[in-house]
């Protein structure tokens, strides 16, 4: 991670505050805390927005005749995501393909760096 701490936070909390399906505009102290953590477990923001844009996507191509889900209001919902991304990394393929399905202003890497 080439990233200094201050610099981490700021790009991971200002695209999980610009996704689609947040209710967040400003993170929260928690938002903040757990962005802190991440950045000392060494969680690279790639795996991160891996994981933003697998939950968008599931969240945005449901049933459409399913009930309306809640906005995501805290970063710690990807957390599973997180650790899915790590334990088993999509192919870059698969991204690709839902990259077109989901518009999210958010730049996700092509590629993720071995666990």
């Amino acid at each position: 991670m080439n990233l200094n701490r201050a610099e981490y936070l700021k790009r991971l909390l200002s695209r999980y505050c610009g996704l689609p399906h947040t209710a967040a505009r400003h993170p929260s102290l928690n938002d903040r805390r757990l962005a802190a953590q991440l950045f000392d477990r060494r969680i690279s923001l790639a795996i991160i927005e891996t994981a933003f844009l697998l939950a968008i996507a599931r969240r945005t191509c449901r049933d459409p005749q399913a009930p309306p889900l809640p906005p995501i209001r805290s970063l710690a919902y990807f957390l599973p995501l997180i650790d899915e991304v790590q334990l088993l990394p999509p192919d870059p393929a698969y991204l690709a393909y839902l990259r077109t399905r989901v518009d999210l202003n958010v730049q996700i890497p092509t590629d993720l760096p071995d666990r």
